[in-house]
This record gives C-alpha cells, structure tokens and sequence, in this order.
C-alpha cells in the first residue's frame, strides 16, 4: 500500500503574496482546514511545506505555505502534487478505501474467473465505477455498488465481484 495518499495539485500561483490555486483530488476538500503539513513534490522529491492559511474559491483551494511570501517563491511548485501520510488522512468509514489502495488489485468474478486488474477510479456524482483492465486490454467499466463489488480484500490484493447483467456488453 502506498504510504503517501495524494490530496491535490498545484495549478496555479493565486496573487502575488505567495498564494497557489489546488485543484483537490479528494472527496472532501474541507480536509485542507485541518492540515498543518503537506508534502510537496514526487513520489521520489518531496519537501514538507507547513500550512499557513487555507481559503476556498470555486472548485479550488487556495493555499498559503509558511515562510513562502512572493509569487517567485511558489511558481516553481506549479503542477507539483501534493500528498499526506496515511497518519494524516482522514479516517475512512466502513467499506470506504483510498483510491491508492484499489489500484493494482487483482478482480474475480464470484466463479473464480480472473476478470482483470482495477487501473483507475471514476469518481462520479452516483456512485465510483471501477475501471479494470483484462488479459486483452480491454477496459471493463463496474460501478462501486453493493450488488455489484462483493468484497474488498486489501491484504490478499483482491476484489470479489458479481457482474451483472448487461456490463460486459
């Protein structure tokens, strides 16, 4: 599992006074009020920036780092990602996993077939919709309900599904 969990990425420098515009890839951007610290960078490079001031315009929030006064010390870190441990991401609730976590397992049909691997997450106003990629490379679309997802096993790298009628058309 991934150790650190994406939280946004920088689009932009927001004024002059050292502000930058995130566009936040998580469900909850409210999260940001109660940061302190994020990680800023790659997976490889990254410093800790303390949070100084946090305000929210549009879809985006606007984030003021500790120390960074000027638009020249924060045009650098446009399009830099920024990432949270897993001590500092927000308690998940029954049956919820971080995207981070889906990535990569491995889905089984309830008759055992291997139906492929999850690649990605739709986030959609509905519910999630798995996307999985098979043995030929084709995208297979299943959306993150009960009736479909049976279960979710992080330590065997597993989701168990039901497909149901109509989703491998």
């Amino acid at each position: 599992m991934e150790e650190l969990l994406q939280i946004g990425i920088i689009t932009s420098t927001h004024g002059i006074r050292g502000q930058v515009k995130v566009f936040p890839t998580t469900d909850d951007p409210r999260r940001y009020d109660d940061l302190e610290t994020v990680l800023l960078g790659d997976q490889e490079n990254r410093i800790t920036m303390t949070v100084e001031a946090v305000q929210y315009f549009k879809q985006f929030v606007i984030l003021k780092f500790k120390g960074y006064d000027s638009i020249n010390d924060v045009e650098k870190y446009k399009g830099c990602s920024l990432y949270v441990t897993r001590e500092q991401a927000v308690p998940l609730e029954e049956d919820e996993y971080f995207i981070a976590d889906l990535i990569g397992l491995a889905v089984i049909c309830e008759d055992g077939k291997n139906l492929g691997i999850v690649k990605d997450v739709l986030t959609t106003g509905a519910n999630d919709v798995y996307v999985v990629e098979d043995q030929r490379g084709k995208e297979i679309l299943l959306p993150a309900i009960k009736e479909c997802i049976l279960s979710v096993n992080l330590k065997e790298r597993q989701i168990r599904v039901h497909i149901m009628d109509g989703l491998l058309d």
